[in-house]
């Protein structure tokens, strides 16, 4: 079984950046899809980057070139650097892990990003 917690959300202007952590206990699989997701009031759950079992990094379009995942294996953290904040970025921001990337095993609860 896996934890996740999440932190480094909270409100910022447009152009701004935030850099979310989400910290890991519990057996991590090698194998394991790592994603963060999001998903806005009245919008469906969005993944918006992944890296794959290969270490491939993957994005979405309406975040590429603005939005870096990364992670510490050793510490099991996995982070969300996002800059050029945009108001549509607005969401609660969750971290997922599991062997599919699409429908992960384990999520967080989440924390809350709000762009004005």
């Amino acid at each position: 079984h896996v934890q996740l917690v999440e932190s480094g959300g909270g409100s910022v202007q447009a152009g701004g950046s935030l850099r979310l952590s989400c910290v890991a206990s519990g057996y991590m699989d090698t194998r394991y899809c790592r994603s963060w997701f999001r998903q806005a009031p009245g919008s469906e759950r969005e993944r918006v980057a992944t890296i794959t079992t290969a270490g491939t990094l993957d994005y979405a379009n309406s975040v590429k070139g603005r939005f870096t995942i990364s992670e510490d294996v050793s510490r099991k953290i996995l982070y969300l650097q996002m800059d050029n904040l945009r108001p549509d970025d607005t969401a609660l921001y969750t971290c997922a892990v599991g062997l599919s990337c699409s429908s992960p095993n384990y999520r967080g609860q989440g924390t809350q990003v709000t762009v004005s």
